[in-house]
């Protein structure tokens, strides 16, 4: 099942399930359930409460016993906001591909190198990344995103997915001379609009195997990045293990898996976004997110 947030000409930031070329929205969906079904969901849920309050299978059942009852909305009338924009972490694994190790000319590491970004950067599909005037540099990152669905510290290898909600996709944005002037990376990752992330969030059980998808970028319908998720080289298991050591996962938390070869500081010539462009990734079973530079 693929969930998003989304707004109408009328209504903005509503929670929805995507289903094919149509979103039917979940506030329809429990009022027509409720005039048969007592329920304790209100009709105002959003996404990200669906989560933290572990609604899924709910949402699931009205769904099923709703979906021909109400309109829908098609895909071209609507605009996808970000699944939302408030999540506790945004927890980034950086150079995780070993084609992206290789194009540097780096030693893989040793250990998953992370950092974060900070939420104010969030944005949806087709919202528009703005360039910073402090930087020359800015750069696109295609990656994996998990959002996790269920608290856990010191969480075992084989019960990590049990903690994992669903998949989606994020732009990592980095304004490259600022991310290596500075010691960390965190200040060039993460200027305003810095984070396109969505449209969806596609459910685990649709995904059979995150380690094996098809993963693109394309800029101005060149393809620039081109590669799969089986070549990380820190799977999701090991990642939220490791870090689940350090720190509890809560419902909502994002993580950014890394990034393939392909990003423009590392081609010859350079590649760096400018006013006009437009960055298309696209992830097998996944999705595509697609957003213009300004």
């Amino acid at each position: 099942m693929k969930f998003v947030t989304f707004s109408t000409k009328t209504d903005k930031d509503l929670f929805g399930i995507l289903d094919g070329d149509h979103v039917l929205s979940v506030k329809h969906l429990i009022e027509q359930y409720k005039k048969t079904e007592e329920i304790s969901l209100t009709e105002n849920i959003t996404l990200l409460e669906m989560i933290k309050e572990e609604q899924e299978e709910q949402i699931r059942s009205i769904y099923n016993h709703s979906k021909d009852t109400i309109p829908f909305f098609r895909k071209e009338d609507i605009k996808f906001e970000a699944p939302f924009k408030e999540p506790g972490k945004i927890v980034c694994v950086g150079n995780n591909y070993m084609d992206h190790c290789i194009e540097q000319n780096v030693e893989p590491p040793k250990k998953p190198m992370i950092f974060s970004k900070w939420a104010s950067c969030l944005i949806g599909d087709n919202d528009t990344i703005t360039l910073p005037d402090e930087s020359e540099q800015v750069d696109y990152e295609a990656e994996l995103v998990v959002v996790i669905g269920k608290k856990g510290k010191n969480i075992a290898e084989e019960q990590v997915f049990d903690h994992i909600f669903g998949y989606s996709i994020l732009n990592d944005v980095s304004a490259r001379d600022v991310q290596f002037a500075d010691v960390q990376w965190v200040r060039g990752k993460s200027f305003d609009t810095f984070a396109p992330f969505g449209p969806s969030i596609v459910s685990k059980d649709e995904i059979e195997n995150p380690h094996d998808l098809d993963i693109k970028l394309l800029l101005n319908g060149e393809t620039l990045q081109d590669s799969n998720t089986k070549h990380l080289i820190f799977d999701i298991p090991y990642i939220i293990s490791y870090l689940s050591k350090s720190f509890t996962f809560e419902p909502g938390d994002i993580i950014a898996t890394g990034t393939p070869h392909g990003v423009g500081v590392f081609r010859d010539p350079q590649v760096f976004l400018k006013k006009g462009d437009v960055c298309t990734i696209e992830i097998e079973s996944v999705g595509r997110l697609k957003n213009q530079i300004l």
